[in-house]
């Protein structure tokens, strides 16, 4: 299943408080559980004013389906074409 990156601008993120991020997981899991569709949410990282978050879904509209029904924003969605780490040096030809 295709992983992406959803980027979302929310003012003031690095102030939401932990029962904010609390409400937030929340809603999402719902949203994420009432989807016809296989959808995973892989983990999130608060930065600035952006939430950075990384999910798998059979498409790009359905991220976007999911942040409407949460009412999230979704303000650009990148699909990941490929993972690295360190790791990866290992395995240089």
């Amino acid at each position: 299943m295709p992983t992406f990156i959803i980027e979302r601008d929310i003012p003031g993120a690095h102030k939401l408080t932990a029962e904010n991020l609390c409400e937030i997981s929340a809603k999402s899991n719902e949203v994420v559980s009432g989807l016809d569709v296989p959808y995973k949410w892989i983990t999130s990282y608060v930065a600035g004013d952006k939430i950075y978050c990384v999910h798998e879904a059979p498409s790009a509209d359905d991220i976007r389906r999911h942040a409407e029904l949460g009412d999230f924003p979704a303000n650009k969605i990148t699909e990941v074409s490929a993972i690295i780490g360190p790791e990866t040096a290992a395995s240089a030809p």
